[in-house]
């Protein structure tokens, strides 16, 4: 329902927060899974009887799972009731935490790939929703980046908080009260939803994929997402080894710069979806290249600091960079796609997803080619791709 007091004006974010609470909770449980997974993958790999690398390879399975569904479900987005799909996407995922709780080797596989095609649908699903309550413009953009900026806020603060329970119940329990939660915010969609009406627009599958295609720089924005969340991931996939190479961190020491940089990313996040849609459609593509010039000097400072501090400030600065970029995208998208907004948004989860793939190759053959300034040139080369193509979305407002 569109909350027609909003269209004019962007609402603060705490009445915002109240008013989407459930779908923020929603996009907090649905980041759970994987972060269960990741935290406790060494007892997981003890009780499957499998290794660490070879249960640790099965997360790969779950990405190539959202990038399949994310862009074959990306056109009934726009033809199904929202709540329908967010419904839909949480009980699968409620179902695949209960099959990873079994704790052998193949339902621990099944859990990843219906993880990964659970998120495909949920994450662009509560984006859409999110945004439509409140019709189109700056309010239904912040809205999205609200529910993005949430997520970055969960991956922030996942693992300690599962980390506590789960000293009662081990990370089987995680995994089932993960499947309660989200089994019961389903049960929510349905019955917020009842009786609202199918979205007028019913394109047809292939219709929905040219439609899209013909909104101005929608392709632009997609592609600069890709390219940003594979650079970004890239140097992540080799920040631990480059903290231990260069300045003889520890993993206990290193759990501090990751700290840094989720949280510099999730206040970038939160903020440029504030500042972004506080003025017209020019405002987010400012701040779009801003973001792209700071995260390429960034990756060039992470890896060539020649003492810890100038590493710190640098890894700062390229996660609160690459949260602005994040949330320019999804602004942009929202404000532009209108109708179409729903299949833009799963397009963008699922390039993101291919993104993941991208980096970690483009990083690991920079590194074999040339050691961390290889990787830094490599990385970096991905995000000034992205910042020439932003650089052309003034010409496609």
């Amino acid at each position: 329902m569109v909350d027609t007091a909003a269209k004019g004006a962007v609402p603060g974010d705490l009445r915002m927060a109240g008013q989407l609470w459930p779908v923020l909770l929603a996009s907090a449980v649905g980041l759970l899974p994987y972060t269960v997974f990741s935290t406790f993958l060494v007892p997981i790999a003890d009780a499957t009887g499998g290794g660490e690398a070879a249960v640790g390879g099965l997360r790969g399975l779950g990405g190539l799972a959202a990038l399949a569904v994310g862009t074959a479900f990306a056109p009934l987005i726009g033809r199904l009731p929202v709540h329908l799909s967010a419904a839909g996407a949480l009980l699968l995922l409620a179902v695949s935490s209960l099959l990873g709780a079994a704790g052998t080797y193949a339902t621990i596989a099944a859990f990843c790939v219906l993880v990964g095609a659970a998120t495909a649908v949920l994450n662009p699903a509560l984006a859409t929703a999110a945004a439509d309550r409140y019709g189109d413009g700056p309010a239904a953009a912040r809205a999205a980046t609200l529910v993005t900026a949430t997520q970055s806020m969960t991956a922030m603060l996942a693992a300690p908080v599962i980390a506590v329970p789960a000293l009662w119940w081990g990370w089987r329990g995680d995994l089932v009260a993960t499947a309660v939660v989200a089994a019961v915010l389903a049960m929510a969609f349905l019955r917020r939803g009842r009786g609202r009406a199918a979205p007028a627009a019913r394109l047809g599958y292939v219709a929905t994929f040219r439609a899209l295609a013909a909104v101005p720089g929608a392709r632009s924005l997609l592609l600069v997402a890709l390219l940003r969340t594979a650079a970004f991931m890239g140097y992540l996939a080799y920040l631990a080894a480059f903290y231990d190479s260069r300045f003889d961190l520890s993993p206990g020491w290193f759990a501090f710069v990751w700290t840094l940089s989720g949280t510099s990313f999730f206040l970038g996040n939160l903020v440029t979806g504030r500042l972004a849609n506080a003025g017209d459609d020019g405002r987010p593509r400012r701040l779009l290249l801003a973001g792209l010039a700071v995260a390429v000097a960034a990756m060039f400072g992470v890896f060539l600091a020649p003492t810890l501090p100038v590493a710190l400030v640098c890894t700062a600065a390229l996660g609160a960079s690459h949260a602005v970029v994040a949330a320019c995208v999804v602004s942009l998208l929202v404000r532009r796609c209108g109708a179409q907004r729903g299949p833009a948004l799963s397009l963008n989860a699922a390039g993101m997803s291919l993104g993941v793939f991208v980096g970690a190759t483009a990083g690991g053959i920079g590194l074999g080619a040339g050691g961390y300034p290889g990787a830094a040139v490599a990385l970096a080369a991905l995000t000034a791709v992205a910042l020439v193509i932003a650089a052309g979305l003034a010409r496609s407002a």
